[in-house]
């Protein structure tokens, strides 16, 4: 391959990672490898590549970037993400009204059912209806079309405005704050690893004293919330 050409493979792994850009803009990070690795960049000039020389490279183009997006850039590039989308769980009946004390919680995935998801970067929210004894994933849903939006992390928002919470391996400043915002709660699980083990751990609190803050989005009024608190007080 003559030194002046792109490969396929690179373009891609270039392509998917400027998707996950915040404005998607592709030149802003070929501006970025120009500096980092020089124009076209080989897959052993990528593989060198590390989060600081992202953040350094073209006068710090993508300094201000969450680090965690930063990893999916990174991983984009070296190749590492982006192909292979595993087949979700399959999605089960639901009928509203009929899980009475159950929530709605959002999960970032990339795969599977993998809690492995970057709020600004997942490719998809897996969507369970979630009570003490049951739950079910009621739907999937891509996140394509909210990231070809101007405010993809608002996009985002709104694709899961009907839960109530939101487990991600990482999120934002600015992303949670619209997450809150709109009344979604959000948690942060950085080891990852199976969304049905997180759904179980929830399940298990649903089932035991409900905490103040998971008791206000079941849409428990106040005076219960002050009850459990005092409880836990004296406890």
């Amino acid at each position: 391959m003559p030194h002046d050409t792109l490969s396929d493979e690179i373009a891609l792994r270039i392509g998917l990672a400027a998707r996950h850009l915040p404005d998607r803009d592709p030149a802003r990070l070929l501006r970025v490898l120009a500096d980092c690795t020089g124009l076209p960049p080989s897959a052993a000039a990528l593989e060198r590549l590390r989060i600081k020389d992202l953040k350094q490279a073209a006068d710090g183009e993508l300094a201000d970037l969450d680090p965690d997006l930063l990893k999916s850039l990174l991983a984009y590039l070296k190749g590492e993400a982006g192909h292979d989308l595993a087949p979700a769980p399959p999605i089960e009946p639901y009928r509203e009204g009929e899980m009475p004390g159950s929530i709605r919680v959002a999960c970032a995935s990339n795969g599977g059912d993998d809690l492995d998801g970057h709020f600004g970067a997942a490719r998809r929210f897996l969507i369970y209806q979630v009570s003490a004894r049951e739950a079910r994933l009621i739907a999937v849903r891509e996140t394509d079309e909210a990231d070809t939006s101007e405010d993809k992390n608002a996009a985002r928002t709104a694709l899961i405005r009907d839960c109530q919470v939101l487990y991600v391996a990482s999120i934002g400043g600015p992303a949670a704050a619209k997450v809150v915002k709109a009344d979604i709660h959000p948690i942060k699980d950085a080891q990852g690893g199976s969304v049905q083990t997180r759904l179980q751990a929830l399940q298990r609190v649903l089932s035991e004293k409900t905490p103040p803050w998971l008791a206000k989005v079941m849409g428990q009024d106040a005076e219960a919330r002050v009850r459990f608190a005092r409880s836990v007080d004296a406890a």
